[in-house]
């Protein structure tokens, strides 16, 4: 189905492409679908593109800003200096194949089990903390006015929001109770100039090569706000992959990751309104792992990824200790 009707528009997406093939779905991403496809013309049209769609009857997640406006943030922050996916094609309703948006594909690797640990990364690990605080510098310097309407999602609204969804789960853990209590007294003012926040900059969002990050994925939940959210989310303990001795992504140090931040020309950075942001981020992921369980019994989405997933809320409840009440 998705061969027949992309190879209907495959002159859009290359020009001399007369059909795609090898449609292959990737995997990963809990909210979209992701395909990988090539668009195919004689012997001298081979691209490699990426489809990301919403499949037919999918319920957008809560603050995501839509496949449309996803397309288009991309585009502003290519724009901007920031490495993205070059996007060939936004889908229209005649297209015949749902909503998304197709890109360019970049070779590399997003699996931060390679990336951490294979010899092929050795070197780009030297650096990656330092690239990506400038990348993020980057991300936070996009003419907001280039961008399409988006949210503002400050600290405030994040936490009110957060405990919100917390009580209406009617579920109850004692160090979830402690982590609002300390975010309540530690909340940052909103920001006088609300910049580009990314809202996932992590490990598994980034296309890697020996010679750094070549592309950042997944900008489902951009949003303006504190460019020390997107700081801080890559410092989350559950994006280290078991690297727990190098903070920014598994792959270096928090000034390693400030240093370039800095460098890059973002703002003076607080550290300890990055460490807000870090236990306010490890609190979404607990809550949001706490509540896929039900996803997964409801029969929404049967994967064993989401079941899996769900067993992690233990190990924020640990992070969040390590980070509202360090040991001396």
């Amino acid at each position: 189905m998705l061969t027949h009707e992309l190879s209907r528009i495959a002159g859009q997406l290359a020009p001399g492409a007369t059909a795609v093939v090898d449609m292959t779905r990737l995997s990963g991403g809990a909210s979209q679908e992701t395909w990988a496809f090539r668009a195919v013309g004689g012997s001298a049209v081979d691209v490699g593109l990426i489809l990301r769609r919403a499949p037919g009857g999918w319920r957008q997640a809560d603050g995501a800003a839509g496949l449309e406006t996803e397309a288009a943030v991309i585009r502003a922050a290519g724009a901007g200096g920031v490495p993205v996916p070059e996007v060939i094609h936004v889908l229209a309703p005649e297209d015949g194949v749902g909503r998304g948006f197709i890109t360019r594909r970049v070779e590399g690797e997003t699996i931060a089990r390679k990336i951490l640990r294979d010899a092929e990364f050795a070197q780009a690990r030297t650096f990656l903390a330092e690239q990506c605080g400038g990348i993020l510098a980057h991300i936070a310097k996009v003419d907001v006015a280039a961008l399409p309407p988006l949210r503002l999602s400050p600290a405030r609204q994040q936490l009110d929001d957060l405990l919100r969804r917390w009580r209406g789960m009617n579920l109850h853990k004692p160090v979830f109770e402690l982590a609002f209590r300390w975010l309540a007294e530690r909340c940052p003012p909103d920001p006088a100039q609300p910049v580009l926040v990314h809202g996932d900059f992590r490990n598994g969002n980034l296309i890697i090569g020996p010679d750094g990050v070549r592309a950042v994925l997944d900008w489902e939940i951009a949003h303006l706000g504190d460019p020390m959210e997107d700081l801080a989310w890559i410092c989350v303990n559950s994006w280290r992959f078991g690297a727990l001795d190098k903070p920014a992504g598994g792959f270096g140090s928090r000034e390693q990751l400030f240093a370039g931040y800095e460098k890059a020309g973002g703002r003076k950075v607080d550290p300890q309104q990055v460490r807000f942001w870090e236990a306010l981020g490890s609190l979404r992921w607990g809550i949001a792992c706490t509540g896929m369980i039900d996803t997964f019994r409801s029969g929404l989405d049967a994967g064993v990824e989401r079941a899996m997933i769900a067993r992690r809320a233990s190990e924020t409840e640990i992070d969040l200790l390590n980070l509202i009440a360090p040991r001396a």
